[in-house]
Parts: C-alpha cells; sequence; structure tokens
C-alpha cells in the first residue's frame, strides 16, 4: 500500500484482524473516501483484510437545508458537498465531524453540542440569509469557527414586499380579495386611502429601508426617516430627511419598519409610543416580529389609534391560529415572505456560497459575524481594554441626540509603548461594536468593523499620544470623540465642541474617567446616570434617597467639577435600572440642570 508523500500511515496486525491509524500532515480540510479491498486469504497472520483511505485534497461542505443551484455550483467547483436535508440534531452531530464547512438557512440549530462533535474540524458555518439567532455564536467562536451570512442579496426582495404591503393595506386589497371569494360585493366597505402626499416614516435606514423610502419616493410620498447612524447626504441624495424617533411617530401617516431586533428595539413600538402617533396612522413591518408590542397593537388598532397594520414578521412564528392580532379585521398578514422571491434566493445562495468558499480558502470575509481567533497572550493583555473600548463606544452614541447622524468618530489612545508595539485594530474594533452593535443588526468583531463602518459612512480616526513611563500596561486611557453632532447631555460637549468620554483600566476594571471637560472617575460595570449641576452641599444624599428608595444600589459615585460651587458633573454607577419615575424625580431636584441615564 503506497502512502500519500504528505501522510503517515502506520499499519498494525493482530491475528486475523488489522487496524489502520493515520497521522494527516496536509491542512485540516482534507477529505477522505474509503473503500475496502480484500487480498488472496493465505493464513491469518500473514494477509489480513484492512480498508484503505485515499487521500482528497477537497474540503467537504454539509449543506443542511436546500439551497439555490446556482450556490451549489460554486461549492461544487472549490469542495465535496453533502446535502443532506432533515436532520435530526443527532444526525448533525454524527456527520459533523467529518466536515470542513455547514450551510443552513434558519431551520437548522447550529448548538455548541455540534460544535464539540465537530472535534475541531468545522472551520465555517454558513447562514444563508441574514439572521443568525440559530446559530451559537460564543460556541463557534470558542471552537475557532468562523460564521458568515448573506446580508445583502435579500435587500431588494424585502422592499418590494414592504411596498407591496403598503399598497395592499392602503387599498384594502387582502380583505377585498377574500370578500369577493365568499360571494360577496361590498365596494363601499372597502375605501381606501391614498399615498400621494401622504407622509411616510422609516424607521430604520440601512439597506432596506433606503430601498423602500427611494420607492415610496416614486409613489409621491414624504419620506422622513429616523437612524442615528444613517448620513445626512445619503438622506438628502434620496429625498428623505432625517428626524428624531419621537418625531416620526408624531408625524408619519404611515410608518414602515425596518430595524433590527436588539435589547435597545424590542418592542419599541408599545402603549406609549402608540399614544404618540397620529390617530389613523398606518404601520407596516417587514423587519423582526419582536420590535412590536404585539398585545399593545391590538389594543392600538381597537382604539383606533391605528387604522392599520401589514404584517410579514411575527414574534412567534408561526404565530398562533387563534391569534387576535391575525384575526383582527384591520390586520393583513404574510407568512415572513420578505426574501421569499426567486432571484432574492438565488443571490442569497450566491453571496453565501462565496463566502464559504473564501473563509475555507483562509480569506478574511466582510460578512463574518463572529469574531477571529486572537492569541492567548494578546487577548489576556487587551482584554480589560477590549471591554473599556466597547462601552465607551456604547457610552458615547447613547449621548448623541436623536436624528443627530453620527459621521466622524476620532479615537485617541495614551500609551508609553513604541508605535509598533501596540495593534489598535482590535480595540478600533470595539469601539465600532459598541457604537454600532446595539442599533444594528450586523455583529461587529475585528474582521468586519472598519467594513461595517465605511459602509454606514462612519469615518473613525485615531490618533497615538506618546506617554513617558513604564510600557507594562499596553494603554494608560482611550478617548472617544463625536464631532459634528447634538448631545442629549450638553454637559458631555468639550471645548472643542464634540461630545467626548474617556476610560482608563484601574485594577482591571474599566473606569469612565472624563466627561466632556469633567473629570470623574465611575466604574463602567454596571449603568450610569450623569447629572450637571450646580455644586452645593447636599447633592450626593438627595440623589442617593431617591435611588435608594426604589432599592437601587449605587456602586459608585464622582462629582468633576470647574471649581467649587459652580458648574459639576456627577457620574452615578448603579447596578440596576431605576423607574421612569425615580428618573424624573431626579430631575426634578433644584440643582439638577440636566441628566442623563446611559445603559451598558
Amino acid at each position: 500500500m503506497a502512502a500519500s508523500p504528505s501522510s503517515t500511515m502506520i499499519l498494525s496486525s493482530k491475528s486475523s484482524r488489522a487496524s489502520l491509524s493515520w497521522k494527516n500532515q496536509l491542512a485540516s480540510t482534507s477529505a477522505f473516501r474509503v473503500s475496502a479491498v480484500t487480498l488472496p486469504r493465505r493464513s491469518p497472520r500473514q494477509c489480513p483484510r484492512f480498508v484503505v483511505f485515499s487521500m482528497d485534497a477537497k474540503p467537504t461542505v454539509l449543506v443542511a437545508e436546500k439551497l439555490g443551484e446556482a450556490g451549489l455550483k460554486l461549492l461544487k467547483e472549490f469542495a465535496n458537498v453533502d446535502c443532506s436535508y432533515n436532520l435530526t440534531p443527532e444526525e448533525l452531530c454524527t456527520k459533523i465531524s467529518l466536515c470542513d464547512a455547514l450551510v443552513v438557512r434558519s431551520g437548522t440549530k447550529v448548538t455548541r453540542e455540534i460544535f464539540e462533535s465537530s472535534g475541531g474540524r468545522l472551520k465555517v458555518v454558513g447562514r444563508a440569509g441574514v439572521g443568525i439567532d440559530n446559530v451559537d455564536l460564543a460556541a463557534a467562536t470558542e471552537h475557532g469557527c468562523l460564521v458568515v451570512n448573506a446580508p445583502t442579496a435579500n435587500t431588494v426582495a424585502a422592499a418590494e414586499h414592504g411596498i407591496a404591503l403598503l399598497t395592499a393595506m392602503a387599498r384594502n386589497v387582502a380583505q377585498a380579495d377574500a370578500s369577493v371569494k365568499a360571494g360577496k360585493w361590498l365596494r363601499n366597505k372597502y375605501v381606501g386611502v391614498s399615498l400621494v402626499g401622504k407622509t411616510l416614516a422609516v424607521m430604520g435606514f440601512g439597506k432596506v429601508g433606503s430601498e423602500v423610502a427611494r420607492r415610496a419616493k416614486g409613489l409621491g410620498m414624504h419620506v422622513i426617516a429616523h437612524d442615528p447612524y444613517a448620513p445626512a447626504d445619503r438622506a438628502r441624495a434620496i429625498g428623505v430627511q432625517l428626524v428624531s424617533f419621537d418625531e416620526a411617530l408624531a408625524s408619519a401617516d404611515f410608518i414602515s419598519l425596518h430595524m433590527p431586533l436588539t435589547p435597545a428595539t424590542k418592542q419599541i413600538l408599545n402603549d406609549e409610543t402608540f399614544a404618540k402617533m397620529k390617530k389613523g396612522v398606518r404601520i407596516v413591518n417587514v423587519a423582526r416580529g419582536g420590535v412590536i408590542d404585539e398585545e399593545a397593537l391590538v389594543r392600538a388598532l381597537d382604539a383606533g389609534i391605528v387604522a392599520q397594520a401589514a404584517l410579514d414578521v411575527f414574534t412567534v412564528e408561526p404565530p398562533p391560529k387563534d391569534s387576535k392580532l391575525i384575526q383582527h379585521e384591520n390586520v393583513t398578514a404574510t407568512p415572513h415572505l420578505g426574501a421569499s422571491t426567486t432571484e432574492a434566493q438565488e443571490g442569497v445562495a450566491i453571496e453565501v456560497a462565496e463566502a464559504v468558499v473564501g473563509a475555507l480558502k483562509g480569506e478574511l470575509s466582510a460578512t463574518a459575524v463572529n469574531a477571529p481567533m486572537v492569541p492567548a497572550e494578546v487577548l489576556l493583555e487587551l482584554k480589560p481594554f477590549v471591554v473599556l473600548a466597547e462601552k465607551l463606544g456604547r457610552l458615547a452614541v447613547q449621548l448623541v441626540a436623536g436624528g443627530s447622524g453620527v459621521k466622524s468618530v476620532k479615537v485617541t489612545y495614551g500609551s508609553a509603548r513604541a508605535p509598533d508595539d501596540l495593534d489598535t485594530r482590535l480595540l478600533r474594533a470595539m469601539i465600532t461594536k459598541g457604537m454600532i452593535e446595539p442599533i444594528s443588526s450586523v455583529f461587529i468583531n475585528l474582521v468586519n468593523a472598519d467594513f461595517t463602518a465605511k459602509q454606514r459612512g462612519l469615518q473613525i480616526s485615531e490618533e497615538r499620544l506618546i506617554l513617558d513611563g513604564s510600557p507594562e500596561s499596553p494603554v494608560e486611557f482611550i478617548q472617544v470623540q463625536i464631532a459634528n453632532v447634538e448631545s442629549k447631555f450638553a454637559s458631555a460637549i468639550s471645548d472643542l465642541g464634540e461630545i467626548r468620554v474617556e476610560g482608563r483600566v484601574k485594577d482591571g476594571v474599566p473606569h469612565l474617567t472624563k466627561v466632556g471637560s469633567f473629570e470623574v472617575d465611575v466604574s463602567l460595570e454596571g449603568s450610569i446616570i450623569l447629572c450637571s449641576q450646580v455644586d452645593q452641599p447636599g447633592m450626593i444624599g438627595k440623589v442617593g434617597s431617591v435611588l435608594g428608595e426604589e432599592n437601587v444600589n449605587v456602586s459608585f459615585m464622582s462629582v468633576g467639577r470647574v471649581a467649587p460651587r459652580k458648574q459639576a458633573v456627577m457620574a452615578i454607577g448603579v447596578d440596576e435600572q431605576p423607574s421612569k419615575e425615580s428618573l424624573k424625580r431626579i430631575g426634578e431636584i433644584p440643582a439638577i440642570q440636566e441628566f442623563v441615564y446611559l445603559g451598558l
């Protein structure tokens, strides 16, 4: 038996049984073909039966859900492709140890058990679509597996479906169709409303939202949008005005939702926000079901606040058959058809196949959604600064007033190390992550941070301040500045006119050390309340009493001031989010001029 020069094989024989073990020196993406060979039988000792493994340099890709032919063709040109659909979790765990890549849609759960069962061989998981809720990203990263998706191919399809629902709702198409098929002819009942001259609020001005806006402009609608990251010049080019969240709600005749489901957007349309809308508003949702409180929507429909709703997505899919929302006569519903066009499905297949092939070739993918593996020694040293960088990004963007488009961010690092001894890419990526991820469906990491920022018109520049002292610590401080925006907390504006936050790591814990021009010192372990006040005795006690009455634990409290009895900023670290009533009481303390709660 001749072994491949790049493989070491050991053949051992005991009695009439043989075992074959091998140590593969090829890349871990090699695949095998197994064939049984029987030699002429002389005696059990002289010539046992054994199995020959013929080595194949092609990797193996397991496609676990149906994929468009164009995507399969791309995969087959590079790899051995195993199309096995409807696998049970146990069957998938069994097959995965022989695969270098896995391609799924939304129906397959890629759990920690699957990554563990792969034995380290699985190098990439491709999600044919945008959402990656069905993939355990933390487990993927721990096992060195890249996760890629296909975020752009279904953009037009989703936008077209949004417009289809908008027009169908305005003219009662679904209800009238059902009525005619039931033998009725109710022309007077199904009088619709015109779209020309009406105001459409696009909530989320990303790829899909901007495409919906373009099409709505063609229908003669006045389009406004809310998105804290949308570049104002891009909106102007389409003829769209960027406004605050509350202004969008109050002005709109129609609202079209295009925001991802994040902690910040979960049930963002609720009883409180419905109350801010025009009576008779109409709502379209082709984004994520969880952004609407569905029970509150039923109440708003019954009260006439919302005249109609057209929904393609739901909190639970499929929704219960007896759902009051689905059965409501003023609701048009479709079964998550946003990306369901022939063209979109082929485009998704090609996009995910290209990403998977690129990853198997060792190329960095712009559609990667989890962090790449970082050398342990580098991660250990930078770990507290990584946390600091992300939280400073989160703080800075929350200080931006609604409607202000974030365009320019400057990051300054203070370090005693030589310029070539500090790679800031990971820190920059984490600042980008903190700024974009809370209100976006994109998962930011070292691979895609710069690409994602550029895609959103966000320019991030870096500056190094060389400090005297010991280079033992990689970074002394990190400062984040956002220029040309308004702030919901005026004291966060520095002397140069930009929002500024600065932080340091103390005893392994990230701290906020500067807000605007005010020196503070508060741990970033929980969330923060910033209060701008007149510096006078008793202020800490007054605020602390309000929080104590609600059993909100204060972890840190720090006051920075320009001079005694003058302007001061109090930073309060809290373990729990205070109620709106408590925050209102804090704002009503006479010496407090403004305050803001910042969730971390």
